[in-house]
Order: C-alpha cells, then sequence, then structure tokens
C-alpha cells in the first residue's frame, strides 16, 4: 500500500493461533461442497472419506461418528446438518478428524453466505423468512474484517509460483482482511456468496486452525 495510511488494527487472538501441533486431529474443511445439496451427496456416497490420515498419513481410516451443526439465518438450510468425523486406524495414532462442507464456518452459527451478506456486497437477498443477523455479530464480523491480514497475506506469499503469490504481491502487508477478500475474489474470480468461504477454507488449508473470521 502507498497511501501511508495508519495500520489496521491486529486481530483478536482466536484468529491466528495455529493447531497444527496441539492437537491430535482436528477438522478438515471440503472446498468442492458450496452447498448443502452437494453435502448431503457426499455424505451419502461415503464421499468424505480422506485418503490417508493428515497426521500420521497411514491410508485407512474409519467412521469415527457423526457431529451436528445447526446453522442460523435462512430457512432454506435443514435445522441439523449431519458432519462426519473419520479416526485413524494405526493404533499408534487414532486421531479423529471432522470434516467439515466449505459453506460453514469452523467457529460462527451462521453459514458463509449469511456472513457475506451482511458484510460484502452485492449478494443476493436472503429468502422472506430468513432471520435477521443481530447488529452486534455484524458489527464483530465487520470490525475482524478491519483487523490486518499480515499473517494471511505472508501465508499466500509463502506459496512460490501459484496465483497465491501474486494476490499477496498485490494485497500487500498493510492491508485489512476485507481488502484481502476483495483481491482473492477478483484474482481467483470467485462467485458471489463464496467470497468468504472459498478463502476461509484456503487459509484453513494453508495453515490449519488460523481463522479468516
Amino acid at each position: 500500500m502507498t497511501d501511508h495510511r495508519p495500520s489496521p488494527p491486529e486481530p483478536e487472538d482466536c484468529l491466528v493461533h495455529s493447531r497444527v501441533s496441539r492437537y491430535k486431529g482436528g477438522t478438515l474443511i471440503a472446498e468442492g461442497v458450496p452447498d448443502d445439496a452437494t453435502h448431503r451427496k457426499r455424505l451419502a456416497s461415503g464421499g468424505y472419506l480422506p485418503g490417508w490420515c493428515p497426521r500420521c498419513e497411514f491410508p485407512v481410516l474409519h467412521v469415527h461418528d457423526y457431529v451436528e451443526r445447526r446453522p442460523r439465518g435462512e430457512l432454506d438450510l435443514p435445522l441439523v446438518i449431519r458432519v462426519v468425523r473419520y479416526i485413524c486406524a494405526s493404533p499408534a495414532c487414532k486421531a479423529t478428524w471432522r470434516i467439515l462442507p466449505a459453506f460453514l464456518p469452523r467457529h460462527l452459527w451462521h453459514r458463509w453466505r449469511s456472513v457475506e451478506r451482511a458484510t460484502l456486497a452485492p449478494v443476493p437477498a436472503p429468502s422472506p423468512s430468513a432471520k435477521a443477523v443481530p447488529k452486534r455479530t455484524v458489527t464483530r464480523w465487520q470490525e475482524r474484517l478491519a483487523s490486518s491480514a499480515r499473517q494471511l497475506v505472508l501465508l499466500l506469499a509463502a506459496c512460490y509460483g501459484t496465483v497465491l503469490e501474486t494476490i499477496a504481491r498485490c494485497t500487500g502487508l498493510d492491508a485489512t482482511r476485507m481488502e484481502l477478500v476483495d483481491v482473492h475474489a477478483r484474482q481467483a474470480e470467485m462467485p458471489l456468496g463464496r467470497r468468504l468461504g472459498d478463502l476461509g477454507a484456503l487459509v484453513h488449508r494453508l495453515e490449519r486452525g488460523i481463522r479468516l473470521m
């Protein structure tokens, strides 16, 4: 950035702490699952099964259990969304992995599309029966997007020779997370409704536990 504006505030601690070395197992985000219909098909067919354990690379995992997510907002989603967890079959590992569809944030009650509608523009209007997001919640989301993207930009910059490096270079170290979202959406040609979810999933893949919001 060349306008010499004040640096954006640092993000909350919960957004920047990696969990790769602290936990046995964790969450994997299925980046090719943008909606509930795709999620249900993948769940029914066993298509979420990882090819190997991300912790120890053992090639066999089994279904461990199913957990529930109850997203708030539009009523075009089921009240309860089942999410599968797998367990590594290696006796020395036994790590468990929750597979989360890309349209659900890891630590937010609303789906990404609802978050994007409340913080970015334009996004198609919600259904008439959609519940309004509380102003306090929207303010918190906006504050997170207004915070520094430095750590995220450095993550992207480490991917030398890819479009991610180009995104990092265009964004700059003094950008906000909102600006990073905008640059990524343009460079990666993200459709409306997926600008936050796709970048959030990408950040998690590069450094598990780091959060966009």
